[in-house]
């Protein structure tokens, strides 16, 4: 592909998929690789700035499992050729501390192409009310 080719939503949403499944797997190496040198991150802890191998460290520690998830209604938007903006609903099941819940939440990610391939540099969630 040529490195100024628009991103496809297939190609996108398949990024995005790579890092929820590296999130579900506890890949820390991947979801570091995935991840931009610095990204910012807002959900139900506010706001935060992780760096890429604090964010492989994240993804490995802590008493939670992502055990499943499904994306619904998702948008994608390629302003330019190396940006990517994707947005979605989520339906996702974890476990935090050993309790079970199933969560509804809107995302959105933040994708640029640079020399090491896409990386998200920017990511938020919503929980939605049930």
């Amino acid at each position: 592909m040529n490195v100024h080719d628009m991103a496809t939503k297939d190609e996108i949403v398949a990024l995005e998929k790579s890092y929820w499944d590296a999130m579900k797997a506890k890949d820390g190496r991947r979801t570091s690789e995935l991840s931009g040198r610095t990204a910012l991150v807002t959900g139900a802890r506010g706001v935060m700035r992780i760096e890429k191998e604090k964010m492989g460290k994240m993804t490995e520690e802590g008493s939670w499992s992502l055990d499943s998830y499904d994306f619904e209604d998702v948008e994608v938007s390629t302003p330019a050729p190396d940006i990517a903006l994707i947005a979605y609903t989520v339906r996702q099941s974890v476990t935090m501390e050993g309790k079970s819940q199933d969560l509804r939440a809107a995302d959105s990610s933040v994708w640029i192409r640079g020399s090491n391939g896409w990386e998200c540099h920017a990511h938020s969630e919503t929980i939605l009310k049930q």
